[in-house]
C-alpha cells in the first residue's frame, strides 16, 4: 500500500495539518518541524498529489512571465534570465507573450489566482490594467517597468547611473558634440520624449560636456537595428559635426555601426558608438561594440526574491522598488582597436 499523508504525520510526530502546511510552504512553521516532515516524506517516498494539493490551497503551482515578444534578443535574454532562475527555485512557469497589446496585459493580470499563482511582467504597464491584489494574494512584480509604476513591486536596473557612466566615458575620451539615438532611456513620465531628459543633461553636465544643445534623434516604431541604421544616417546628415552616438539599445547601435561602416565614418576615429544592453551580438561586431550592462541574472533574481516573498505572505503593505546598479561593458567602439 502507498504511504499516505497520515503515514507522513505519525513518522514525523505531528498532525496531518502539520504536514499539510509543510507542503504547502505556509509561513511560521518551525524550521526543526519542516525538517521532520522533509525527512519522513523522503524515508517513506511519500508525494503530495499536486492535484489535490492545488483544490486544497487554490494555488497552481505556476507563474505567469509577460513579455512583449521574444524575438528581441534582450527581452529573450532577460526570459530566459527568469526561467533559469524560477527552475532553480522548483517553481514552474509559463511565459506568455502580450505583442505590446494592452488587453492580453490585462487578461494576464486577470489570471493571477486562476491560472497563475504570481505574475512577473517585463516593461511598463499600460493604462488602465488592473493590479488589485498585487501586494497580497495575487502578487505581481514589473521588471524594468519604470517610475511610472504604482501599487507593484518593480524592479530596475539604475538608469540614471547608466547615462552617467556613459556620458563621463565620453568626456575621458574627448568627445564632446554626442547626439541620442532612438531615445533617451532616463526619461521619466511626463518628459517631453524628442528633447534630452533632465537626468540626461545632468549627467552630460556633470562630465563637462555641453548639455544646452544635445540633439535627439528619435526612432519611429520598434527600435531594432533596421531603425538604427536608418536613424544613425539622418544624424549624420541633420549633425554633421557629431563625434557621438548614446543609442537607447544595442540592436540600435548595431544598425549605426553598419550605416555607419557602409558611409565610410571610422568608428570611433570619427564617431564613437555606445548601446546598452549587453548584447552577445556586440562582443562580435566589428568593432565591438561598448555597452552598458544592466544585469539581467540579477534582475531576474531579485524579481523572484520579491515575488517569493508575496507568494509566502512575508511581503510588506506598501510597494517596493529596488534599484539594481548596471556597469560600463567598454570595447572598440570607443576605445579603438585592442592590441593583445
Amino acid at each position: 500500500m502507498s504511504p499516505t499523508a497520515r503515514d507522513v504525520a505519525a513518522l514525523a510526530g505531528v498532525s496531518v495539518k502539520t504536514v499539510s502546511r509543510v507542503v504547502n510552504g505556509e509561513p511560521h512553521t518551525r524550521p526543526e518541524v519542516v525538517q521532520r516532515v522533509t525527512a519522513a516524506m523522503a524515508e517513506l517516498g511519500w508525494t503530495p498529489s499536486a492535484t489535490a494539493r492545488s483544490l486544497r490551497t487554490r494555488r497552481t503551482g505556476l507563474v505567469g512571465i509577460g513579455v512583449a515578444e521574444l524575438r528581441r534578443p534582450y527581452l529573450a535574454t532577460l526570459v530566459e534570465a527568469l526561467v533559469a532562475e524560477a527552475d532553480q527555485r522548483g517553481i514552474p512557469v509559463a511565459v506568455e507573450p502580450t505583442h505590446g497589446d494592452p488587453d492580453r496585459t490585462a487578461a494576464l493580470f486577470a489570471a493571477r489566482g486562476r491560472v497563475f499563482d504570481g505574475l512577473l511582467h517585463i516593461g511598463p504597464l499600460a493604462p488602465g490594467v488592473a493590479t488589485q491584489g498585487a501586494l497580497t494574494d495575487r502578487p505581481a512584480v514589473v521588471i524594468q517597468g519604470g517610475a511610472a509604476v504604482r501599487d507593484v513591486d518593480r524592479v530596475d536596473e539604475d538608469v540614471e547611473a547608466a547615462v552617467s557612466l556613459a556620458a563621463r566615458h565620453l568626456a575621458v575620451m574627448g568627445r564632446g558634440r554626442p547626439v541620442l539615438l532612438g531615445g533617451d532611456r532616463a526619461r521619466r513620465p511626463g518628459e517631453d520624449p524628442v528633447v534630452p531628459s533632465a537626468a540626461m543633461r545632468a549627467a552630460l553636465a556633470d562630465a563637462g560636456l555641453d548639455a544646452s544643445d544635445v540633439p535627439l534623434v528619435a526612432i519611429d516604431g520598434v527600435a531594432d537595428r533596421h531603425a538604427g541604421a536608418d536613424a544613425a544616417g539622418r544624424a549624420v546628415v541633420a549633425h554633421p559635426a557629431l563625434d557621438a552616438l548614446l543609442c537607447v539599445n544595442d540592436e540600435v547601435a548595431l544598425g549605426a555601426l553598419a550605416a555607419l561602416s557602409a558611409l565610410g565614418v571610422d568608428v570611433p576615429g570619427q564617431v564613437a558608438v555606445i548601446g546598452h544592453d549587453d548584447l552577445d551580438d556586440g562582443r562580435f561586431s566589428t568593432p565591438s561594440l561598448t555597452t552598458i550592462d544592466p544585469g539581467p541574472a540579477r534582475l531576474a533574481r531579485v524579481a523572484l526574491e520579491l515575488l517569493g516573498e508575496r507568494l509566502a505572505g512575508r511581503g510588506p503593505e506598501q510597494a517596493r522598488a529596488v534599484t539594481l546598479p548596471v556597469h560600463l561593458v567598454r570595447r572598440e567602439s570607443t576605445l579603438g582597436e585592442v592590441v593583445p
